[in-house]
């Protein structure tokens, strides 16, 4: 099985998320997106995240017409810091030794990646899905600690839309940038509208 793992806080959830799914899992001909909502994100502030138990619901309730979507409530019912090295071994666990995990992840975050736990490790535990975000240049993965050196002329072709995929070699593993059409709906702004009334 080919299995893209789509983590998040899912504050709440919206089209634009499952847009994402929808567009990876057909440019990666991946057989199952298994949507993570986390239970204590390390990197975000815990003021304004809806309790874990609502967001899993809401991903529930918007995803139950894909067939090739699931979830998962590893991350959900942990306490204390969830991390990513620690969800994956727990799905690898769970869904076997064939099974090709990809790891999706937006530019913004993965330009943080080094701080992250153990990251040479998640490295090595599975491939990368690298979704473009708007405001942001896949050439600044050309900084970006852990990753081999990387053409820049690549990375500008991507940008420019001359090619809707890089996928770099690393190890048994891959990351793989993937250039998707840009979202304009975000959950803050969801938010806030709520927020207004």
């Amino acid at each position: 099985m080919r299995l893209g793992l789509f983590g998040g806080t899912f504050n709440p959830i919206h089209h634009g998320h499952l847009a994402i799914a929808r567009q990876t899992r057909d440019a990666l001909a991946l057989d199952r997106i298994l949507f993570i909502p986390t239970g204590d994100p390390p990197h975000k502030p815990r003021e304004g995240v809806a309790p874990a138990k609502d967001r899993y619901e809401m991903v529930s309730l918007a995803i139950k017409a894909e067939p090739s979507f699931a979830l998962t409530d590893v991350e959900t019912y942990r306490t204390g810091k969830s991390y990513s090295v620690d969800t994956v071994r727990l799905i690898q666990q769970e869904y076997g030794p064939d099974t090709q995990i990809s790891f999706l992840i937006g530019l913004d975050a993965f330009l943080d990646f080094a701080t992250w736990r153990e990251p040479e490790t998640l490295l090595r535990l599975c491939s990368f899905v690298v979704i473009s975000r708007p405001g942001l240049s896949f050439q600044s993965l050309s900084t970006v600690p852990l990753l081999p050196s990387i053409s820049r002329q690549s990375l500008a072709d991507l940008d420019a839309g001359k090619t809707p995929r890089l996928d770099i070699p690393l190890g048994a593993n891959t990351v793989t940038c993937l250039a998707l059409p840009p979202s304009r709906i975000s959950a803050s702004d969801i938010r806030k509208r709520i927020k207004q009334g």
